[in-house]
């Protein structure tokens, strides 16, 4: 197939719609998660469909000092990769398409979610996102559209804008697509020296030590809840030499809820900062200050365990769906990372 490059929405809205149009936008520099997202729309769209990529570096979500300048722009290797991917069009249009009449006066906010982390570390950054997402949305006019779960903040934030303002857009998250050594596939992954690179690593093990913490007590908690253990049986293998089997016994009954003891809690049903998000935590933070020590060092921004629904951090009793973020430096670059858990009876 020939993908289209257009440049106008005149140009777009003058094509012939009979399916459904998936729309998945970007800022360019096309790499394998922007790929898999075109595969999907063009899964979603079906063949009678059409799949819509849109390439626009927006200057309103970029700071004072950010890399506005220095964004790889390489509109013809991403017309070649949105064409292998399934795309009918790329939408790229210049500013001057975008915001005619100059920088908008009247803007999307985000409101107190996007002031939260990469809000609090990116002032005004959210709001710029928002505002050219709505814009791109009004202009391609797409049924569905397809975001990134990498940027896990953006994708509640837009989810949260088409619920709130009535968007009559399905939005759609993609699962994170990582290289071979688990780094989260980005743009901002080619600034990156070989020796930063192993640094940035540490970012992705951070948050796998931080889930397999949470699958081992969820483990234990399930085993718990279906394995008749006491203290006086561990008691009994560990006297005839069953140290392993004792330790494992011991950690089941410990696990076990009582009526008056939460899941790892205190006699007043209190959550103990032993397990839960609390442990969760403590296993991603441990890996990152090791890499604080690494040659370059990673600078942590934040790491953060945040309800989906509004970014703010869990408690330690929470159930339910939960985001492990994590925002940090290497050299010049600052790189993100998450990933999705789910704590409790949901689970």
């Amino acid at each position: 197939m020939t993908t289209a490059l257009l440049r106008t929405a005149d140009e777009l809205h003058a094509r012939v719609r009979v399916g459904r149009r998936a729309v998945v936008m970007t800022m360019g520099a096309l790499h394998e998660g922007h790929a898999t997202l075109i595969r999907t729309a063009r899964e979603i769209a079906g063949p009678d469909g059409e799949v819509v990529v849109t390439v626009f570096v927006n200057p309103l979500q970029f700071g004072k000092g950010e890399d506005l300048d220095r964004y790889p722009r390489t509109l013809d290797a991403d017309l070649k990769i949105a064409e292998n991917s399934g795309a009918d069009a790329v939408f790229a249009p210049g500013v001057e398409e975008v915001y005619p009449g100059g920088e908008p006066q009247v803007r999307i906010s985000a409101g107190p979610m996007g002031e939260r982390l990469e809000g609090a570390s990116r002032p005004g950054h959210f709001d710029g996102m928002l505002t050219v997402v709505a814009k791109l949305l009004h202009l391609t006019r797409p049924d569905v559209a397809l975001y990134g779960q990498k940027d896990a903040q953006q994708l509640a934030l837009i989810r949260r804008m088409a619920r709130d303002l009535n968007f009559g857009v399905e939005i759609v998250g993609v699962p994170t697509v990582r290289e071979d050594d688990g780094l989260a596939l980005s743009s901002r992954n080619r600034y990156l020296s070989p020796e930063e690179r192993r640094t940035a690593l540490t970012l992705s093990r951070a948050l796998f030590a931080g889930r397999d913490r949470h699958a081992a007590q969820e483990a234990l908690r399930a085993r718990a809840r279906e394995v008749p253990a006491t203290h006086a049986r561990a008691e009994a293998l560990s006297a005839i030499g069953e140290s392993r089997a004792a330790a494992d016994t011991h950690a089941v009954a410990k696990s076990r809820p009582s009526p008056t003891t939460a899941v790892g809690g205190d006699a007043a049903g209190r959550p103990a900062h032993t397990g839960g998000p609390a442990a969760v935590r403590a296993a991603a933070r441990l890996v990152l200050d090791d890499a604080g020590r690494l040659s370059p060092p990673l600078a942590l921004d934040y790491l953060a365990l945040v309800d989906p629904s509004d970014f703010t951090e869990i408690e330690d009793d929470f159930t339910g769906e939960a985001v492990l973020a994590v925002a940090a430096r290497v050299g010049t670059t600052r790189l993100i990372d998450n990933i999705p858990l789910t704590f409790g009876a949901a689970s």
